[in-house]
């Protein structure tokens, strides 16, 4: 998205369009600068600046303080128009996702085409602006996303990855910050020509861990799956309460509250979980867990049986209580595969 947070405050708010604004904090505070728009940015404001730096680069912008309740709601139907056209989706951030479309049918597959009508279902949704990025992999799809802002779609296709990143200066490489570009020109490296000059040795002596990752996207390589959502280990919720409590049955009343939660998220991530866990912390901050793991997945009301009885080998009633909590863990999948009915063994661009 184009300065998403401030796009969406001039979206709201007509009289801010067309003008410097910033979001973040006030103009004399020692709060930073969290999103900005292109007006300001004109200025040389950036985000994560010193919003009194900001203040003396532009006394007439307009500052306010960030809605991020109403940015993550935007972000929601945005991610609901990737969805549509792309078999995985992983978010980088609110404004900023890596979609895979190897398997989209829409517009006989071409990703350009598929880009267009992300975009123009993102300005219809939201009115607001995106910029697209279309490449064979991660590495080169995020960097033609900021290669045409605002409202760009920049491509890159196979044959003119490798020529395009050694062309490329070495402070637009994504995953190259600050101090490791200060190193890198420290070594006479400017470009992408430069580093891929350098031996897998040499990277590895001067850039450590993170030379693999260098060797191989200085050669247009990146072979890193999108991925949905990373594995969730476990999923639970707790409760801290304004008086704390003696009395079991009030307790186990809180853990069904509890537990309604928690299964609404299973449900959600169409999960299951054989393992279940309680938390109690009593009321002079000791804190004990105790937990219970069956052969199949746990259902609610087991879950609530359970917790009943793992409960008992605390001291709830003898003891009072300032919190709670319930935990499902032990993992796996509720759903059945989908079967992959067309496999698309080129890339259409």
């Amino acid at each position: 998205m184009d300065a998403f947070f401030a796009s969406v405050e001039q979206r709201d708010n007509p009289e801010y369009q067309g003008k410097p604004l910033i979001v973040g904090g006030k103009p004399n505070s020692r709060g930073v600068v969290a999103a900005c728009s292109y007006e300001a940015r004109k200025f040389g404001i950036h985000s994560a600046m010193p919003c009194a730096q900001a203040y003396r680069l532009c006394p007439e912008a307009i500052f306010v303080p960030p809605r991020f309740e109403v940015y993550q709601s935007v972000s929601q139907q945005i991610r609901e128009v990737f969805w549509r056209y792309a078999s995985q989706v992983e978010p980088l951030s609110l404004d900023e996702a890596y979609l895979d479309v190897t398997y989209t049918s829409s517009f006989d597959g071409i990703a350009t085409e598929i880009a267009k009508a992300i975009k123009k279902e993102i300005k219809e949704a939201t009115g607001l602006i995106a910029s697209a990025g279309v490449s064979y992999n991660k590495f080169l799809a995020k960097i033609a996303s900021d290669m045409d802002k605002p409202d760009g779609l920049y491509v890159i296709k196979p044959e003119q990855g490798a020529v395009f990143v050694e062309q490329l200066p070495i402070t637009k490489f994504y995953g190259v910050g600050p101090a490791t570009a200060k190193k890198m020109h420290a070594l006479g490296i400017q470009t992408g020509l430069d580093l891929k000059a350098m031996s897998k040795d040499d990277m590895y002596a001067n850039f450590g861990k993170s030379a693999g990752y260098y060797y191989d996207i200085v050669r247009g390589i990146d072979n890193r799956p999108v991925r949905s959502a990373r594995e969730r280990k476990s999923l639970g919720k707790e409760t801290t309460f304004a008086q704390d409590i003696l009395d079991v049955d009030i307790l186990l009343a809180h853990f069904k509250a509890l537990a309604d939660q928690v299964f609404q998220g299973l449900d959600k991530h169409k999960l299951q979980g054989k393992t279940i866990t309680i938390k109690v912390k009593y009321a002079d901050f000791k804190q004990v867990t105790r937990s219970k793991t069956q052969a199949s997945p746990i259902n609610q009301q087991q879950a609530l049986t359970l917790a009943e009885q793992l409960l008992k080998q605390t001291e709830t009633g003898i003891r009072s209580v300032r919190l709670v909590g319930l935990t499902m863990s032990g993992f796996e999948q509720r759903v059945e595969k989908i079967k992959q009915i067309k496999l698309q063994l080129g890339l259409d661009f």
